[in-house]
């Protein structure tokens, strides 16, 4: 396992980078700020949508007649794992090795603080990396500020009832601004010298879900509380949308959350962007400042 150690290094605009889920929290804002740089984007989502700047493609995991088109002239790629797929490997090492075969150097992925390198999902996917590339970097951010504030269920939740339920109980995260994971992902595709790392990615301070129900009440002046849920009833509430299997590893997530697991900060964000992660209030106030957003 490897760790990054020293400043960031100078950017150059050069090569065409895929960016997978184009239109989602993390690769949105990655394709925004790598267009806005000067660089050129492939754009991909199930629909192709158009990005403004950027050369939109359709791809889909699931659909590997999308692939050759979306690699096409790339050299380094943007990769997020298919949603709610417990294998994602199963899917994703043979894109990698075609993306080697068509001349991608360099692969940036998506993973989580709560999954190690060689552990379940996409913990295989972030194993296999080095060795498919000799450029690349993996991305492990804890739970995203979004979540209280985007799509997700929890700002469903705050929106629809004033509350957030979790199995976390009064264990602290070190949540993590996705404009912040954006500006870290955009310096590890385009760096002259790729991380060729693990970067576990947090925000300034650890929270506990009351200590964040507590703030957006302050920050929207609308009481939100946090229910405390058994891991039984939130993994049953998963699986009512989601596969039992990818319901119960979710609900695994937050019992190591109340065991202490993800109550941590580091200073990779300060590292590679050189500048501090943003905090969740900061986040708050930016975007549940209009009424419509609650």
């Amino acid at each position: 396992m490897s760790s990054i150690t020293g400043t960031a290094l100078p950017t150059s605009v050069t090569g065409t980078t895929l960016v997978i889920g184009a239109t989602g929290t993390t690769g949105g804002r990655i394709a925004e700020q790598l267009i806005a740089a000067g660089h050129h984007v492939k754009a991909a989502s199930r629909r192709a949508t158009p990005v403004p700047g950027a050369e939109p493609v359709r791809f889909d995991w699931g659909d590997p007649a999308t692939h050759a088109d979306a690699l096409d002239g790339v050299d380094r790629v943007y990769l997020i794992p298919p949603l709610g797929d417990s294998d994602p490997a199963s899917v994703m090492l043979p894109f990698l090795r075609q993306a080697r075969a068509a001349g991608v150097r360099r692969a940036v992925l998506l993973s989580s603080s709560a999954i190690p390198e060689g552990g379940p999902a996409v913990g295989m996917v972030h194993q296999a990396l080095p060795g498919l590339f000799d450029e690349w970097a993996v991305l492990r951010p804890s739970w995203f500020m979004q979540n209280f504030t985007g799509a997700h269920a929890h700002a469903d939740s705050i929106r629809a009832d004033g509350t957030i339920l979790s199995a976390a109980g009064s264990g602290r995260v070190g949540f993590v601004d996705a404009d912040d994971i954006a500006a870290v992902a955009v310096r590890a595709l385009t760096d002259d010298r790729a991380p060729d790392a693990e970067l576990v990615l947090t925000g300034p301070e650890a929270l506990s879900y009351d200590d964040i129900a507590a703030i957006v009440t302050e920050v929207t002046g609308r009481t939100v509380v946090h229910h405390r849920l058994t891991h039984e009833q939130l993994r049953d509430r998963l699986a009512a949308f989601i596969p039992l299997e990818f319901a119960t590893m979710l609900a695994d997530m937050d019992r190591a959350i109340a065991g202490g697991a993800e109550d941590r900060t580091t200073g990779t964000v300060q590292l590679l962007t050189g500048r501090p992660p943003n905090g969740f209030r900061a986040v708050a106030e930016r975007e549940l400042s209009d009424p419509v957003s609650l």
